[in-house]
């Protein structure tokens, strides 16, 4: 009886734990069911809300269809009658690129905004076009592009002067700015005559989608490697030229001065080469004709050099002598011999196509495939020394504290001949440049 009491109280207990532990797991169920639902509200919610939203963005996306035109001025070139007519001129060739751009879309997305952007050499294009009803060609290009800029209030003409390759590079970041842009329906690329685009060209083919929204715009003819990529063409002929008019002659002078300046030309200005093929010439655009039709510059350097000199190129023992000066412990660095023609080809060179200091000079980059110059041209010994002559533009920052031996870079002013620093921008300090120093360009 004793031993059947104790089991009896020991199951009583053992009940009244389990009753406990039950009563927990269902107030643990009841918690973890509300929360799920609260959960599952909060969820369609926001699935809800997320769906208003994707709609709502899909509604603006659809309110502002617009189709971009880039065209590159100096080579896409309006019909003279509308230059000739000036202001008025300009103001007809908007409305009837506007007209021509809706026919072309109107019928796949409605009321579209046209932004135009037009890049060029204003100078030149004003100095060359032809014309008899104004007081003089520059005037009357001015006239029409404010005509043209002035009638839409997104179309615009942009001065970059004589440098075809800001106009590859404007054209190309806009260009994929613009592709990124679900609401741009179409661009229109004015550039026929550049084969420099094919590369471009080639990477919006590869893409279906893409190639589906970008037209090449032709004025003269478009060049057979662009054509041979297989991208959409289209001709306003009754808006832009077909032909590139041909310009004058600059006119001859008499006088010394001048004839000497004639004379040394060829010495300032590398020629093409004589071998290049007839079959695929190099595309003619406004800027190489302004090059051919105006006076050459005059280009001043740090080390002038003789137009005389057979080799186009300035020996060590032909540089200026060096000051009698002693600027500190590392002393005046080793004149660099030059070849003009190479340094200027070498300064041309923009952007990503500009040649790594570091790279060239010092053994290889330590960015890698980071680094945004080029890598993977081979310099000759004349670009190699262009090369370190532009470095050494650049002030050491150790000045002449300097113990590195391959340093590149410049430890006193190397612009400076007879004693006037000629460069427009100098970057060094007064004292490094020889006592007495005057300074052609005003300092900051």
């Amino acid at each position: 009886m004793v031993y059947a009491n104790s089991v009896e109280t020991k199951l009583q207990q053992d009940t009244a734990e389990l009753k406990r532990q039950l009563q927990e797991a269902r107030f643990d169920l009841d918690d973890a069911t509300n929360s799920r639902r609260d959960l599952q509200q909060r969820l369609i919610s926001l699935e809800a809300r997320a769906g208003a939203e994707i709609h709502t963005q899909e509604d603006k996306r659809g309110r502002n269809p617009y189709v971009v035109l880039l065209l590159d001025g100096n080579g896409l070139l309006f019909r003279e009658e509308y230059v000739k007519r000036g202001q008025e001129g300009g103001v007809q060739a908007a409305i009837d690129l506007r007209n021509l751009i809706a026919a072309q879309c109107n019928d796949k997305t409605g009321e579209i905004k046209v932004i135009a952007k037009v890049y060029l050499d204003a100078m030149g294009l004003g100095r060359l076009h032809k014309n008899s009803g104004c007081v003089s060609s520059t005037e009357c290009f001015r006239d029409f592009m404010l005509g043209f800029a002035q009638t839409e209030t997104s179309f615009d003409f942009i001065d970059v002067g004589d440098h075809s390759d800001q106009v590859r590079l404007k054209i190309t970041d806009a260009a994929s700015w613009h592709l990124k842009d679900a609401d741009c329906k179409q661009i229109l690329l004015g550039i026929s005559h550049d084969v420099g685009f094919k590369a471009f060209v080639e990477g919006i083919v590869a893409e279906e989608e893409l190639n589906n929204r970008v037209t090449i715009l032709e004025g003269q003819a478009t060049a057979p490697r662009l054509r041979s990529t297989g991208v959409n063409i289209i001709a306003f002929e009754q808006l832009f030229r077909a032909d590139m008019p041909l310009a004058k002659p600059p006119p001859v002078r008499s006088n010394t001065s001048t004839s000497s300046v004639a004379a040394s030309t060829p010495e300032l200005a590398p020629s093409a080469p004589a071998s290049a093929p007839s079959a695929s010439p190099a595309p003619t655009t406004w800027a190489a004709i302004t090059r051919n039709a105006s006076p050459p510059p005059v280009i001043t350097l740090p080390i002038p050099l003789k137009s005389s000199t057979p080799s186009r190129s300035v020996s060590a023992s032909k540089t200026p002598p060096q000051p009698n000066w002693n600027p500190g412990p590392r002393g005046l660095d080793v004149p660099i011999p030059l070849s003009l023609p190479v340094l200027e080809a070498v300064k041309k060179r923009k952007e990503s196509s500009k040649l790594c200091n570091n790279h060239y000079l010092r053994g290889p980059c330590t960015k890698g495939d980071d680094c945004c110059f080029e890598h993977n041209y081979k310099p000759n010994k004349e670009e190699l020394s262009a090369i370190a002559f532009l470095a050494r533009l650049n002030p050491c920052t150790s000045g002449q504290e300097c113990d590195v031996d391959n340093c590149i870079y410049g430890h006193h002013c190397p612009s400076v001949t007879n004693n006037t620093c000629t460069h427009p921008f100098c970057k060094f300090r007064v004292e490094e440049h020889p006592p007495g120093t005057k300074f052609k360009f005003p300092r900051e």
